[in-house]
């Protein structure tokens, strides 16, 4: 059977697929213990009739002690116990049988191999990786999931080791996120790739990024995860990105760039709220009081009215007196 794995991964193959099931014959286990414990008196109690004073020796007394022995090893060998959050998967022969989750003392079927496995809530923490985001930026990327098993038939007999596929898919899954989104929005608005053109979920990605859509970033990281780890019957509970930064070889240049990106937006609204005073000023001028400004004295009060709200430094003001004549 094959099973399609989500976009942006290869397709896993599953000869035999297995889901959870609950153990058709499980009991408690204080019940398999009584059982064996009185098989394993009465197997004394015949062996030791089977030796009578006179030196013969009853085989089929010490047969049927060697028959209660075998009961009561096998009833022993069927017990086990569990915790809270741990299960455990039976199998005959190879057979996948159930799975029972009840905890405490427990017991099936002699005969029966009961393979336990945790249920509790683990993480993994996915360290520092180098990728390259939307734009072509390599970038350091690392990320923290807590995850664990839904479905233990499909952790036992689908996968070799599900920590180790949790740890390769995590980090596979964060490459993949990382490079469908820029770093910095700014980015995507300097170098458009194929606005138009994708699917409407690739170009929504494409207005996400990774240092200001944290949540958006973190639930598509989710998502892909438990699409990738659902062969392995394993769910993701949460994530989030512990670490995002720009490789080290371009951080100064980027950060040189958002230093430059910070300084011209902030001109432009300090540029912006100028005019604005500037208008007021002179409505204000016009319609409370009689003074008309001919085109030339008014486009001087607003060059002067711009240098002094724009500069940075303390305006020097400059007061005309008029032309003195000897």
């Amino acid at each position: 059977m094959t099973i399609q794995a989500p976009t942006g991964s290869s397709t896993i193959r599953v000869n035999t697929r297995v889901e959870d099931r609950p153990a058709i014959v499980v009991g408690s286990g204080y019940i398999a213990l009584l059982i064996g414990f009185v098989c394993l008196v009465l197997a004394i109690y015949t062996a030791c009739g089977a030796f009578p004073r006179n030196g013969q020796v009853e085989w089929l007394v010490l047969l049927g002690a060697l028959t209660l022995f075998l009961i009561a090893l096998l009833f022993g060998s069927s017990i086990y116990s569990l915790q809270p959050n741990e299960s455990a998967v039976l199998t005959l022969f190879g057979a996948y049988a159930g799975t029972d989750s009840a905890p405490g003392l427990r017991a099936t079927v002699p005969l029966f191999r009961a393979q336990k496995i945790s249920q509790r809530v683990r993480y993994h923490e996915c360290g520092k990786l180098k990728v390259n985001d939307l734009i072509g930026n390599p970038i350091e990327i690392g990320a923290v999931v807590v995850w664990r098993v839904e479905d233990c038939a499909k952790a036992i007999f689908q996968i070799n080791d599900y920590a180790d596929f949790v740890g390769a898919q995590t980090e596979s899954a964060l490459r993949y996120i990382a490079g469908r989104h820029p770093y910095d929005f700014d980015e995507a608005v300097i170098h458009p790739i194929g606005e138009t053109t994708g699917t409407s979920e690739q170009i929504a990605a494409r207005t996400l990024s990774l240092r200001e859509s944290g949540d958006q970033v973190t639930n598509e990281l989710i998502a892909e995860l438990r699409d990738r780890l659902a062969v392995a019957g394993v769910t993701i509970d949460e994530a989030w990105i512990n670490h995002l930064a720009y490789a080290p070889e371009i951080a100064p240049v980027m950060l040189r760039r958002q230093q430059a990106s910070a300084v011209i937006a902030a001109r432009k609204l300090v540029v912006s709220g100028a005019v604005d005073i500037v208008k007021e000023a002179l409505d204000k001028l016009r319609e409370e009081t009689d003074i008309d400004l001919d085109p030339e004295r008014k486009a001087a009060m607003v060059s002067n009215l711009l240098v002094v709200l724009v500069s940075d430094k303390d305006a020097t003001p400059v007061v005309n007196t008029g032309t003195l004549y000897a």
